[in-house]
């Protein structure tokens, strides 16, 4: 019997790996439209010398809006290795912006802009291919001025958006993005982001969606810095949204713990309810009835101040900014201090349950946050440059967003340096990191 039962394992296993690279190389999307290389992509730059015109005129400007911040400054970092584009470091700290040019070096440039200026931020973008906004946080924003001011200079777009109402004034900008002919994709950064993908090509490659869990952990506060902190603090004054059935639930913050097996170098964890874009875009991009997404952190004791702050912490406090902001630096010496000893390994699981039963899992580790959401963004980033998009404003796992042909690479790229990356995988062999004791046998 346990020798029937390993065999079956085997074959179960193997049968997996052959269907998935079957699946993933040879099965596109129908009525999926052909990569079209975008409009508003050529090169605008201003020569010194004719060495800098020869250079200069053979790569891609890149600007990088929060360029001096955790987020913008990884991204950069992962942008910068192919030594291919000409990036520009935009933010307002000028001192902190050309010590990261100067440690990047090749074609890297800073300029000094504030956001909130109308007229700078149109001449920031202008002139530029591509502009990536990572000035965060999202949360509490009522307009979307750099996703206008790019679609008025007809400059393609990628944001790291994480917050729900945000993504969806976004949106809102699709028609005009189309008639610019510029491509433009909100929420693609980590989580949401490659999350999104990872759920697109599991629902693409196993049929009929019932239900998708996303499950996201982060040791300590993931080295994102006082940004990623505010994000924290304000999503946890939101009601968080998820989909039971088809229908729209919303459920206190930082609630509904599950204990979530994230594999190898990671182990089990608890997480909790958060209100991330991913839930709705999953459920009406995807059409999937049921939608939740959670989130943990460790050490325990931060889940559990989580949930005091959600529960305690008046609504209108959570709600405000500035309040936010002021609850960040009471925090950040105790956030910091934790973290020296806590790490920053992050996680994400994505599990889809079919309507034929079948049951599908991607998972993604890496050991450090700060490195691998710069990674991340840097892979939309290139997909967006080389042409993956369509005119529009798009959620990753959309088909004018990143095409089918197009996920595959975006995957790989983004999995640099992951100590734990697999796709469309069954759940047993997620779980429980199943050893292989030979001739494709597992235990």
């Amino acid at each position: 019997m346990a020798m029937a039962m390993q065999f079956t394992r085997w074959w179960l296993a193997s049968g997996w790996d052959r269907f998935e690279l079957e699946k993933w190389n040879a099965r596109p999307m129908q009525k999926n439209a052909p990569i079209r290389r975008p409009a508003g992509l050529g090169l605008r730059c201003q020569a010194k010398t004719a060495e800098a015109v020869e250079e200069t005129d053979s790569k891609k400007k890149v600007l990088v809006m929060g360029g001096t911040g955790r987020v913008g400054a990884s991204t950069l970092r992962a942008l910068a290795k192919g030594g291919d584009l000409h990036l520009i470091v935009g933010g307002r700290n000028r001192e902190k912006g050309e010590a990261l040019a100067r440690e990047l070096g090749g074609s890297v440039e800073f300029s000094r802009f504030d956001i909130d200026d109308p007229s700078a931020l149109r001449a920031a973008i202008e002139g530029v291919d591509l502009v990536v906004h990572a000035a965060g946080p999202f949360q509490r924003r009522a307009e979307c001025a750099v996703l206008e001011a790019a679609i008025d200079t007809k400059t393609a777009y990628v944001d790291v958006c994480d917050d729900r109402d945000y993504s969806m004034r976004a949106k809102a900008y699709h028609d005009r993005a189309v008639a610019a002919e510029i491509p433009a994709i909100t929420t693609a950064g980590i989580y949401p982001g490659v999350s999104n993908i990872m759920a697109g090509e599991l629902v693409r490659l196993n049929g009929k969606p019932k239900r998708i869990r996303y499950s996201y952990y982060t040791a300590g506060s993931g080295g994102a810095g006082p940004t990623s902190l505010a994000s924290s603090f304000l999503l946890l004054g939101e009601e968080t949204i998820v989909y039971v059935n088809g229908k729209e639930q919303k459920l206190k913050a930082y609630s509904a713990r599950r204990d979530v097996d994230f594999g190898k170098g990671i182990g089990k964890k608890p997480v909790y309810l958060l209100n991330l874009p991913e839930a709705r875009s999953t459920h009406e991009v995807l059409k999937v009835p049921n939608v939740s997404v959670r989130f943990g952190t460790s050490p325990h004791i931060w889940n559990l101040a989580m949930g005091l702050v959600a529960s305690l912490v008046p609504k209108d406090i959570l709600q405000d900014q500035k309040k936010v902001q002021s609850l960040v630096k009471l925090s950040d010496i105790a956030v910091r201090a934790v973290d020296s000893f806590a790490g920053e390994r992050v996680s994400m699981r994505v599990d889809l349950d079919c309507e034929d039963g079948k049951k599908a899992t991607g998972i993604f580790s890496h050991k450090m946050l700060s490195v691998s959401v710069g990674v991340s963004t840097a892979a939309f980033a290139r997909a967006v440059l080389e042409g993956a998009t369509q005119p529009g404003v798009w959620f990753p796992e959309e088909e004018g967003g990143i095409a089918v042909p197009a996920r595959r690479k975006l995957l790989e790229r983004a999995a640099e340096g992951t100590i734990n990356f697999a796709m469309n995988k069954s759940p047993w062999m997620t779980d429980k990191d199943p050893k292989e004791i030979g001739f494709g046998i597992y235990f």
